[in-house]
């Protein structure tokens, strides 16, 4: 994609100005949502389980993070993601910290079940969703982005998503073509 085309379509998001539905954590709450009406969107940081399902049928994407997991919290996302795929609404799955602990391992597995649009993670927490050995150090990388590129490839293929591994050097594919965006920075490897 050139520069006029994602300007094009930045300048749409700002007209539409998109409801997003976030469920993410105490930690980037904050961020996600001054980027998210830095780019013209309207972010929503929805959690109760009394309302989510709701808040994805008037929303145009949903955005799980499991940084900070707690049972009912794991529930929203349950509850949010399965709404977002009924709905055909498309749903980003940042798995935070994915293969730190069996929990997570699993709140993880069954959130992939749900079939996310995207799914965005550092190289361990793709190779973890990917079944390889990723396991990390709690939420940090032990695993470069280049490592987890087949792993990658196959989760997009198999679960027809988008999937971006971040690190000093970010990649995006859809299973067959991929992407290196050379933006990051070693300490994010």
């Amino acid at each position: 994609m050139q520069a006029p085309e994602v300007w094009t379509r930045l300048v749409a998001v700002r007209e539409q100005a998109p409801l997003i539905h976030n469920i993410t954590n105490f930690v980037v709450m904050n961020n996600t949502a001054n980027a998210l009406l830095a780019i013209g969107a309207s972010p929503a940081m929805i959690h109760s389980t009394d309302e989510v399902e709701d808040f994805v049928a008037v929303s145009k994407a949903l955005v799980v993070n499991i940084g900070t997991l707690y049972s009912d919290q794991v529930a929203a996302y349950k509850l949010a993601a399965a709404q977002a795929k009924h709905l055909g609404v498309p749903w980003v799955f940042d798995p935070v910290g994915a293969g730190a602990t069996p929990y997570r391992r699993a709140v993880a597995a069954s959130l992939m079940r749900l079939q996310p649009s995207v799914i965005r993670g550092n190289g361990s927490e793709i190779l973890t969703l990917a079944q390889h050995s990723g396991a990390g150090r709690g939420v940090d990388s032990l695993h470069g982005s280049e490592a987890a590129l087949a792993g990658a490839r196959q989760l997009a293929r198999e679960g027809r998503a988008v999937v971006a591994i971040t690190g000093a050097v970010d990649y995006v594919t859809d299973g067959e073509r991929v992407t290196e965006l050379h933006n990051g920075h070693p300490l994010m490897a």
